[in-house]
């Protein structure tokens, strides 16, 4: 099986690598993609408005061949809610704690802005687990994949194609 994945950016990624971006994010340092395009192209514009007026936002298309790297036996880690082991997954993460090296890649929700302020909340301890819950089960499960591991995107991931957005935010 394989699956469309999109990586919003202000260049061109054909060769994507695993240790250069942010490290506290949701499922630590790795490389980010989404399947859903227009969630890359909402990130695209937010990057290239913080990179500067001239920039333009670059969608990156790749081809995942998700059951070839499942099959052999990478570590994946998939969350399909938002519940407690995604949010104290999150939280661990943007801490610094190293609870994603176990994997090669982990699947799940993003800590979106539609998401975020519960997510801070319960990490400062201004509400509980069964409240941050409580608010995440009503909003939708947004879509990302962060790669971890190098040899994924050199033996499981095909860059396809990229393409400019004429707009910033």
């Amino acid at each position: 099986m394989t699956i469309k994945l999109y990586h919003g950016s202000y260049a061109e990624v054909k060769e994507p690598l695993v240790n250069i971006g942010r490290k506290n994010l949701d499922f630590g340092q790795g490389f980010y993609l989404t399947n859903i395009k227009e969630q890359a192209e909402i990130w695209a514009k937010i990057v290239a408005t913080r990179k500067g007026k001239n920039v333009k936002p670059v969608i990156n298309v790749y081809d995942f061949f998700y059951i070839d790297a499942r099959n052999i036996g990478f570590r994946f880690k998939e969350f399909e809610y938002y519940d407690i082991e995604w949010l104290n997954f999150v939280v661990d993460c943007r801490k610094g704690k190293d609870v994603f090296s176990k994997y090669d890649i982990v699947i799940g929700g993003v800590a979106n802005d539609k998401v975020i302020d519960t997510v801070e909340d319960y990490e400062k301890g201004i509400i509980t687990a069964e409240q941050a819950l409580g608010q995440l089960k009503h909003k939708d499960v947004n879509h990302q994949v962060c790669i971890l591991n190098q040899e994924i995107i050199e033996y499981h991931l095909n860059f396809v194609e990229s393409y400019t957005l004429e707009e910033n935010l």
